[in-house]
């Protein structure tokens, strides 16, 4: 009887042979295009390329949001879950005009520190204080500089002017002076994009007035 095994042909090994050449020719598609592709203005220099204006704020956004600033600097109106933020004085700090209610002297004197209904004011042994204007508008930040904001976050001062007054509490700016230059920046350009609302906040009365 004839032995047809040396005639008939080996699929398996041919179907490995067929795959490991597609194989090659695939990874030498690849590099062949890889070669001619242009390589980018960062891969030339080795640098990373600077985040853009819009991707800095986008950043602040999220900054501003996470750090709750919102607690302190925006007015809020009592819906069915509680608070919520008054989304038309957003970041606009402490109304102008707004009434406060009368301080407890008494719990002041017992070191107890009071707070506004909606949190943008606050009573304690350094008197009381206002919530800035955090908003795009002139009666905000609206005119500074980056270079100001910076230094008032990093140095604790008003307007990041020299001269100026500290930073009252509840302003937390000895903890935010940690954040990293460009988390700072993202947080300007983020403030910078806002609505303009236009609030002069009254300015800190001193403890004798109490």
């Amino acid at each position: 009887m004839t032995d047809y095994s040396e005639v008939i042909p080996n699929t398996k090994f041919m179907k490995k042979t067929f795959l490991s050449a597609i194989g090659l020719a695939a990874l030498l598609a690849a590099a062949i295009v890889s070669c001619q592709q242009k390589p980018t203005a960062a891969a030339e220099t080795g640098t990373v390329a600077a985040p853009t204006r819009v991707e800095l704020a986008k950043r602040g956004e999220h900054l501003v949001n996470v750090l709750g600033c919102d607690d302190c600097h925006s007015t809020k109106t009592f819906g069915p879950g509680g608070p919520e933020i008054d989304t038309a004085h957003r970041l606009a700090g402490h109304l102008s005009g707004a009434p406060l209610p009368v301080a407890d002297t008494g719990a002041l004197k017992k070191g107890w520190v009071l707070f506004a209904p909606d949190l943008t004011a606050a009573v304690g042994p350094w008197g009381t204080s206002y919530s800035a204007n955090l908003t795009s508008d002139e009666t905000g930040i609206g005119n500074w500089s980056e270079a100001q904001f910076i230094k008032a976050i990093r140095e604790g001062k008003l307007k990041g002017m020299d001269n100026s007054r500290p930073l009252l509490p509840p302003m937390p700016w000895f903890n935010y002076a940690r954040l990293e230059d460009n988390d700072l920046k993202a947080i300007y350009y983020f403030l910078q994009s806002t609505k303009p609302v236009h609030n002069v906040v009254p300015p800190p009365q001193p403890p004798v007035s109490l």
